[in-house]
């Protein structure tokens, strides 16, 4: 029986790009310094590559779906020009004052289930990492790792972490942290030979 595969589950906003209030303007996204080469690290030790984001903008009706999709749109073509893939993009398009309550919203684990059935990805064996703590509080629905960064929100909510949440700085520090622990084996895992950078 095919291993299924470990993913990275990655916040957007905050977390792989820099945080704008309800970011509508695909001229407006800037990428985290050093994203790209975490990510393709986090590709290359064997993590699918999972955004999971919140976007209740969509909601209060302060931009609309194409706006959003816009925005991803530009995302995926800076990541690409730097060989970067991402496999799945999720978002959750609500907020409880508006619409109702749903089971998409992080910390609801939703759309992680939904990833998970579509992309035969092991749960367990996964990462969860974000800058607020309903990004990575999920991890523990199914006895995986979550890991907080310090920018966007992040350096604000970390207080509020529990011992089972790591935090560190940002989004290379994370992946290699994430990779840092996992051991060589006969597959040919990723090992961090030299320090990623945030260049």
């Amino acid at each position: 029986m095919t291993e299924r595969r470990r993913a990275a589950f990655l916040d957007r906003d905050g977390t792989l790009v820099v945080e704008r209030h309800y970011l509508a303007d695909p001229e407006a996204v800037t990428l985290v310094p050093g994203v790209a080469g975490a990510l393709d690290a986090l590709r290359n030790a064997g993590f699918a590559l999972v955004v999971v984001t919140n976007q209740s903008g969509i909601a209060r009706g302060l931009y609309t779906e194409a706006a959003f999709h816009a925005v991803q749109d530009r995302i995926e073509r800076l990541l690409a020009d730097a060989g970067v893939r991402l496999d799945a993009v999720y978002f959750c398009p609500h907020h409880p004052d508006y619409t109702g309550t749903c089971d998409c919203r992080k910390p609801a684990t939703g759309l992680f289930e939904r990833a998970a059935a579509a992309l035969d990805l092991d749960l367990r064996r996964s990462v969860f990492i974000g800058d607020r703590l309903k990004d990575v509080v999920p991890a523990r629905a199914f006895g995986a790792r979550g890991v907080l960064v310090r920018t966007g929100y992040g350096a604000l909510q970390e207080v509020d972490a529990g011992a089972d949440i790591e935090v560190v700085e940002d989004i290379v520090a994370a992946a290699a942290r994430v990779i840092g622990n996992e051991p060589d084996t006969e597959r040919g895992e990723f090992r961090v030979d030299t320090p990623l950078t945030r260049e």
